[in-house]
């Protein structure tokens, strides 16, 4: 083939080699079949990536001249993560070297590929991860919200996002995602194709977005999702900036039950006790209730009143507890404590220290600090390519 130029990005020349080495790339790594429909937009998908790259490139070397600093990777380093690579696929370096040779893509277009990619995440991790802060009031409105919903369905979902912005518009974004859902049907690995074509923050992780409430996604996306069987893919949803391609994974029912954590401080009275004998274990009660002032030094501090014992009960449903603690439990709110209750054992004063609604373990603090923190860097990363896009000269020929 005759090599020629494919595109200039201020002044840099994409050649048709490269076009043709990197739509062989793509081919090889997402499984999407080469056809009259599928190779025009392998090409486009091929070449926005090697202008995005050549655009990363020369920012990160514009800035490594300001700052007198290293951010592109080094040889050494694009070695590692070849290796790794590599590992993913049960293979060596060199193995993995040879099965793109017989394919007919060079080592020097995965490098490139490599080099370019991880050394804009870096930069883009080092500029603004440092300084972008997941506010508290972000992170319990989110596991507010999340908690809310626990009583709906939930849903374990992989996604494809296509950047209308990214790939010429709406109507190319629409036709795109159409191809890849014909692609998909036909057995290619969704999570190969959403590292090379998604835009989303989960790209990396080859779409998997994990297990997701009513809200969380666009309304367009939610609605389709709710029309999905476990094991379906969806047809491509449009939204406001691009189109969705949603894989259902499972699906659960929203959780019902509540689920509280609970400690005790409590008197062994038999039922033969007389009431002399409950009048002073009320007392005791009332002197370590006293002592109490959370529920993480509540054993330290209430067992040290004698006769008194302190215990963790741990977590247990709401509704599998005794009809004495269920109702205490149920009134009381976290970090409370209920007035004494008689059982046959004894006489116990319950300190409700956690409630949440079953099922919604996604509420975490961290996980949900992470989350957000992920999709705000990803926003991030957009944004800084599109300003690059919008200031660079770029030529198609």
């Amino acid at each position: 083939m005759t090599e020629s130029v494919a595109a200039i990005v201020n002044d840099e020349i994409v050649s048709t080699y490269d076009l043709a080495q990197r739509m062989r790339l793509l081919i090889s790594t997402t499984g999407v079949q080469p056809t009259q429909d599928t190779i025009p937009q392998l090409q486009q998908e091929a070449l926005i990536s090697l202008v995005d790259e050549h655009l990363q490139v020369q920012e990160l070397r514009r800035v490594e001249k300001d700052n007198k600093s290293t951010i592109i990777l080094t040889d050494d380093e694009v070695n590692d993560e070849l290796a790794d690579m590599a590992q993913q696929s049960n293979l060596k370096r060199e193995g993995l070297v040879a099965a793109l040779k017989a394919q007919g893509i060079t080592e020097a277009t995965l490098v490139d590929q490599i080099r370019a990619q991880r050394s804009w995440e870096r930069y883009i991790r080092g500029r603004y991860g440092s300084r972008l802060r997941i506010g508290e009031d972000q992170i319990k409105a989110t596991q507010q919200r999340l908690i809310a919903s626990a009583s709906k369905p939930q849903y374990e979902v992989s996604e494809v996002f296509l950047d209308a912005t990214r790939i010429g518009g709406m109507d190319a974004a629409t036709k795109g995602a159409a191809q890849l859902v014909a692609q998909l049907q036909q057995g290619a690995p969704f999570a190969a194709v959403a590292r090379q074509f998604s835009s989303s923050s989960t790209a990396a992780a080859g779409g998997d977005a994990g297990w997701i409430s009513p809200g969380e996604m666009p309304p367009e996306v939610d609605t389709a999702i709710e029309q999905l069987r476990p094991g379906q893919l969806s047809q491509p949803i449009p939204v406001k900036d691009g189109v969705y391609i949603i894989y259902l994974k499972d699906k659960r029912s929203g959780a019902g039950q509540t689920l509280v954590s609970l400690k005790q401080i409590a008197v062994a009275l038999p039922t033969t006790a007389t009431p002399a004998d409950i009048e002073a274990a009320r007392a005791k009660l009332a002197t370590a209730k006293a002592t109490i002032k959370d529920c993480a030094t509540l054993e330290v501090t209430a067992g040290k009143t004698p006769g008194v014992v302190a215990s963790d009960l741990g977590e247990a449903e709401l509704a599998d507890l005794s009809t004495e603690f269920k109702d205490a439990a149920s009134k009381l709110k976290v970090g409370e404590l209920s007035d004494p209750i008689r059982t046959k054992v004894g006489l116990h004063v319950l300190a409700v220290c956690g409630k949440r609604a079953a099922g919604a373990a996604q509420v975490d603090h961290d996980q949900v600090e992470n989350r957000l923190y992920g999709q705000q860097l990803s926003m991030i990363a957009r944004r800084a390519m599109r300003d690059l896009r919008n200031t660079a000269t770029i030529e198609y020929r």
